[in-house]
Parts: structure tokens; sequence; C-alpha cells
């Protein structure tokens, strides 16, 4: 009889990747005024291409909780003065330029990381979230993330909806070294699968990719 292989290859403590691909070296810390909690479904945490937790590791204001439903949320929020949900919904608004204030007046962005039904589940395990006013990108640019087969052209990963609503409340920081391990990691998948392998699953010609007036998926 065969024994199962239990040998596992090194991972990183930081990123999380095995060794041999760490992203760490792509990782530059950039400070907001926005601090940015990021709740994680269990699922997305053994995920590949955990892209939360590098949006996490790449900005100094933001924190990671990983479960289905969070205790601690009524409380938090309840000591807490300006708060956005970063989810689609009929009264979400456009991210929009923060007024110049003191750092206490700085909003906090909750973020639900997971797909599209598990980030459903969340919301419903959480009913205070519901009370939280809504924030949501406008449709237009496109995901960088090259390996997702998806039907909506205008579907984003977690950290791109995360650099682009900071990018949108704060014009005047530069948020985009914050997506170079994420940019990393999809060079790094394209390369293991093989040049064939991506142009058979995932290369779309661009003139029959669908025009989409939805708003991004966060959180996917």
């Amino acid at each position: 009889m065969s024994t199962p292989n239990t040998h596992k290859r090194p991972r990183c403590e930081q990123c999380l990747r095995p060794v041999s691909y760490c992203l760490c070296e792509h990782i530059t810390v950039v400070p907001s005024r926005t601090r940015v909690l990021i709740l994680q479904h269990p699922d997305e945490q053994r995920h590949a291409l955990n892209t939360g937790r590098l949006a996490v590791l790449g900005l100094k204001q933001a924190e990671l909780l990983v479960g289905e439903r969070f205790a601690q949320l009524g409380s938090l929020l309840a000591a807490e003065a300006r708060v956005f949900l970063l989810f689609p919904g009929e009264q979400a608004q456009t991210p929009q330029p923060l007024a110049a204030g003191p750092e206490d007046a700085a909003p906090l962005l909750i973020v639900l990381d997971g797909t599209w039904r598990k980030a459903r589940k969340i919301l419903h395990e959480n009913p205070v979230l519901n009370s939280l006013p809504r924030l949501a990108l406008e449709a237009g640019q496109p995901s960088t993330y090259r390996i997702r087969q998806t039907g909506e052209f205008a579907a984003v990963s977690t950290i791109e909806a995360i650099v682009r609503t900071l990018t949108a409340l704060e014009p005047g920081q530069d948020f985009s070294p914050v997506l170079a391990p994420f940019d990393a990691l999809i060079e790094q998948q394209i390369q293991a699968m093989g040049a064939d392998v991506y142009r058979h699953n995932y290369k779309t010609d661009e003139t029959k990719r669908p025009e989409s007036g939805a708003i991004p998926k966060s959180g996917l």
C-alpha cells in the first residue's frame, strides 16, 4: 500500500507563498489616511491567489480578519466615526476625495473578500454591515487579473478594488506599488501553466470582450 505524500513545500511566513515563489521582494508598504479592514472568507485564505493578504501586506493602515461571523464587529463599528462598506448596492455611491481633516476623522473601509456567494454569506451572517453606507466602483477600467475566467470584463480582484477605491478617496497618494506583488503573482501563474495553456484557457481577443455597465465586483 502506498503512503500519502505528506511533504509540503516550505512557505514564506509573510506572503504565505512557496519560498521559491516568494513575493516579498515586490512588496512596498504604502501609507494612507483611510484604514482598511478586510473580512476574508476562510476558503479564500487557502486560495493560491489570495489577493486580500497581498493588499494587507502592502498597506500600512490595513488589517485582515478571517471567518464568516465576526462577533467583534458591533463594538468595533460603534467606536468609529466614519465607516464605509465596499460592496455594490442600490444606494452605493462612487468614492469621492476625502475632505482635509484631522487623522481621527479618517474613515474605515470594510472590504469583503470571497466569491460573490461567500461575500453575501458574510453579509448575511453579520447584519450590522447592512447599516453601513456603501461604496462601489464605476465600471470602465478592466481588471489585470488575466488568469480569472469570468463573463464580466469589469470584474476585479480584491486588491484591485481596494487600490482603485483608495486612489479615488486619496488622489494625492500613489497606491500603484500595492499592485506590484499581484502583478508578479499573475506572471508566476502564467509561466507555471505555460504559454499555450494560457492562450487556450484565458487569452481573449480584445474585440470580443463585452462592454459592461455593471459595477466591478470587489472581494472576488
